[in-house]
């Protein structure tokens, strides 16, 4: 039979399974991330012994990921129904003000010091590590669209994933810094300051609130010729590609615009209008079949050479990134919060790892020269495998006994 063939038929199988396996899994201990890893390395072992070796295709890795979390940045965005109010998003501003730079530094000092990494991979280690996944953590994050008011738990990580993906490319541009320039502070700190830290940031977050408010405009405002009145879900793309190109093309960061230009679009006064749950879907749709290659592929360099140079070591700092680093930076950022100590514990421990990680490794690996660089991509193998693998057999149980606590506790407040 022709390998094209084989390939069409066992796509089509992965796609039916990507739709089937949810309902099958749902009272199990399992996610549909942990079930693709399964299928991808399965596959592999039978066709090719070797496996995949991402490291050794960057820039296929680089696109890939980068669509697949555009297109994640914008469903979370679509998702959020609360209004863009300061009780709402303060817990936000915790973990992306102090939660994530603890988060990168804590990370950068154990892979210089207990691996003696060089700082610049380090600290581009601490960038890659330190972004929740927004593709990853469906089952902590809000609701579709006009499912009402959520928790403070499933609002702060869908809030977080939706922004720390785009706050990790400055410390990203540091570390790419510092693989040029070294240690030596000059005038590259200045530049990386204004343009990369400053200028960046509020150029994508100014464009994706302007045009995803013209969107808007075009979408619920422009009476009979509207694309609300189209029906056709694929717009979310237009839009989510559109913004995403126009903050890129000022030099502003695309991921954070992506997001912002979502949360825009949903604010309209329009923002119970169907049509949202309609871009919505369709998003959601697109984001699993891509996470689903990903994640296949990510199975199949696992029984490749992939983790072959891992060590007792980094398996150590690894698993203290995951389970000290990520919830004591967690539980410290949201000091203050309202949310009671064991949400705070929750949102704490489920900063899941995954394909954003792959993206900024890439991205580096395609602009810079590190070293230690194979080392990195084991680790940050190691890490992802870990998250996908714990987070998805605990995060559905934890979120019900979250819910369980917070039915039991209105139940005795009406009495």
């Amino acid at each position: 039979m022709d390998p094209h063939i084989i390939f069409l038929g066992g796509f089509g199988i992965l796609m039916l399974l990507v739709a089937w396996v949810p309902v099958l899994i749902k009272r199990l201990p399992l996610s549909l991330p942990i079930i693709c890893i399964a299928i991808g390395a399965l596959f592999f072992a039978l066709i090719n012994e070797k496996g995949l070796q991402p490291r050794n295709y960057p820039q296929i890795t680089e696109i890939l990921t980068e669509l697949t979390v555009i297109i994640s940045l914008a469903g979370a965005g679509l998702r959020i129904d609360d209004p863009l109010k300061w009780r709402f998003w303060a817990d936000t501003s915790r973990l992306l003000s102090i939660t994530m730079p603890l988060t990168i530094a804590a990370t950068a000092t154990l892979c210089a010091l207990a691996l003696g990494f060089p700082w610049a991979t380090a600290v581009l280690l601490g960038a890659v590590i330190a972004p929740t996944d927004p593709v990853l953590a469906a089952d902590v994050q809000v609701g579709p669209p006009r499912s009402g008011t959520s928790d403070g738990v499933r609002r702060s990580l869908t809030s977080e994933a939706g922004l720390n993906d785009g706050l990790a490319f400055p410390f990203t541009y540091l570390a790419l810094a510092l693989a040029t320039h070294g240690l030596t502070l000059g005038d590259w700190t200045w530049h990386w300051f204004t343009v990369d830290v400053l200028w960046r940031i509020l150029a994508g977050a100014g464009s994706g609130w302007l045009l995803g408010w013209l969107l808007a405009m075009f979408m619920f405002h422009s009476g009979r010729l509207s694309l609300a009145s189209t029906g056709q879900g694929f717009v979310a793309l237009g839009g989510t590609f559109v913004t995403y190109a126009g903050a890129e093309a000022i030099h502003g960061y695309g991921f954070i615009a992506v997001f912002v230009g979502a949360l825009a679009l949903r604010s309209t006064q329009e923002e119970v209008h169907d049509y949202h749950i309609r871009l919505h879907d369709f998003t959601e749709e697109i984001e699993r079949l891509l996470m689903m290659m990903l994640l296949v592929m990510f199975g199949g360099a696992l029984v490749g050479p992939v983790l072959d140079g891992l060590t007792w070591p980094m398996a150590g700092v690894g698993l203290a990134i995951l389970f000290i680093v990520r919830p004591l930076a967690g539980m410290i950022g949201l000091i203050g919060s309202r949310m009671k100590s064991r949400e705070r514990a929750v949102v704490s421990l489920f900063g899941i790892r995954g394909v954003g990680s792959f993206y900024y490794l890439a991205y580096a690996t395609n602009q810079q020269t590190f070293g230690e660089i194979d080392s990195a991509w084991t680790l940050v193998s190691f890490i992802v495998l870990v998250s996908i693998l714990f987070h998805g057999m605990t995060s559905g149980l934890s979120m019900e006994w979250l819910d369980r606590r917070r039915e039991a506790a209105r139940r005795r407040a009406r009495r």
